[in-house]
């Protein structure tokens, strides 16, 4: 079918921000549930999407740049509402295109659907120092923290090793990614002299937001959990999904990216998220990372991501695809009563080679053995209606690949 008919058919046209695999997850949900081709509008190209038959990408250098961002979104809303006659979805994949849907909301609002949080809230999410402190407010468990501001006296507070740095404002960390010596996405140090290390080279950077210092908790990949929610524009949760984190990506510029989610419930813990987000009028897809602390029997919030997480495709696993939540609220004006959803299901975006030789958690190895032996285990980059040679031929290229990068990785190394 012709995208125009498609889009006709299906009563909206979803946009998407982002040419990653959080891109291609989406993609693949509006294609699936609504025979909809998306257009895919982002900066770099990548296997996941590039050569894609569901869905149309378009590259624009100066995306992240806010006049070149409005108008590019602008001119193409135009030309897609005068072609297709249907209403536009818009979906940012990633935190820097959220953080600009967010500040340009009233001016993209004239052309697009879409359900983010306000610009003041998704600042104190994305802020660490800021949410944190929102987070304890609220009564919702943190890991034991220290921040520091870049530019004062520094004196480490934290003193359990190893401890984590990672930065108060990603967007800002990975702007100045180049300007920092030995710069990670996450740092896991063994020793005060390290520390002060990698304070003084951020210090020396243009970075000039804060450093989040933390006690890192023990316990392996699987100690790791994730819960997905949508709460609709009027502030309502109708959905919360939660999961236990088999593998991560192991590289430390990719840490926190998961690679395999096997399926939870637990009715207490998946409410306490649903209740914290409503208390704060949050509206829109958020992803919680959490980390389980053996030591207190204590689950605690890493972060809370104002967008779908690249593995939340696990809700669509689980009969919920975020992406239809969002058309029957902005689409279609339906509401839904609360969902905690249940299911058995393994997510995956590592090769199962991989599974069975770093999923060493023997109750969490057993499961995912039973997971992929019952046929409930899914790759979703893998799909029967996406079957482009060229993007085929990168996935096979990949798989082989993330064995030798996680070979090589030494995130696993210690924990």
């Amino acid at each position: 079918m012709k995208p125009v008919e498609a889009a006709r058919r299906a009563g909206f046209q979803p946009v998407i921000l982002g040419t990653n695999i959080h891109g291609y997850t989406h993609a693949r949900s509006f294609h699936e549930t609504y025979g909809v081709k998306p257009v895919m509008i982002g900066k770099i190209k990548l296997g996941f999407t590039w050569d894609s038959g569901i869905l149309d990408v378009e590259l624009h250098e100066n995306l992240d740049d806010d006049a070149e961002f409005l108008r590019i979104l602008t001119e193409r809303a135009e030309e897609l509402t005068a072609e297709r006659g249907v209403p536009l979805l818009l979906v940012p994949s990633t935190d820097i295109y959220v953080e600009l849907v967010t500040r340009h909301r009233a001016a993209l609002e004239e052309h697009f659907l879409l359900n983010t949080p306000e610009d003041s809230l998704r600042q104190k999410f994305m802020d660490k120092e800021r949410f944190y402190q929102l987070a304890s407010e609220y009564g919702v468990d943190i890991p034991e923290t220290q921040v520091h501001k870049v530019g004062e006296p520094f004196e480490l507070e934290v003193d359990r090793f190893p401890v984590i740095i990672k930065p108060a404002n990603p967007n800002a960390w990975w702007r100045n990614q180049h300007k920092i010596a030995g710069h990670r996405k996450v740092y896991r140090l063994n020793t005060a002299a390290e520390v002060r290390e990698v304070v003084t080279a951020v210090e020396a950077s243009d970075y000039r937001d804060g450093l989040i210092i933390q006690e890192f908790i023990p316990g392996d990949d699987t100690n790791i959990w994730d819960a997905v929610l949508y709460l609709n524009t009027e502030g309502k949760c109708e959905l919360v999904t939660l999961g236990r984190v088999a593998l991560q990506e192991h590289e430390s510029h990719l840490v926190g990216s998961y690679t395999a989610i096997i399926s939870r419930f637990d009715e207490a813990l998946m409410t306490k998220y649903k209740d914290f987000l409503e208390a704060v009028g949050y509206t829109g897809v958020a992803n919680v990372d959490i980390k389980f602390d053996p030591r207190d029997g204590v689950y605690k919030v890493m972060e809370i991501n104002a967008r779908p997480g690249r593995s939340s495709y696990y809700t669509a696993l689980l009969g919920h695809p975020l992406m239809k939540y969002l058309v029957d609220d902005l689409v279609f004006g339906r509401r839904k009563e609360l969902t905690l959803a249940k299911g058995d299901v393994l997510f995956h975006v590592a090769p199962r080679y991989i599974l069975r030789k770093y999923v060493t958690n023997p109750e969490v190895r057993a499961e995912v053995k039973r997971l992929i032996k019952a046929g409930k285990a899914t790759n979703p980059l893998w799909y029967r209606g996406d079957r482009s040679p060229k993007r085929m031929a990168y996935l096979a290229g990949r798989h082989l690949r993330q064995g030798k990068k996680y070979a090589a990785s030494t995130w696993r190394d210690g924990l």
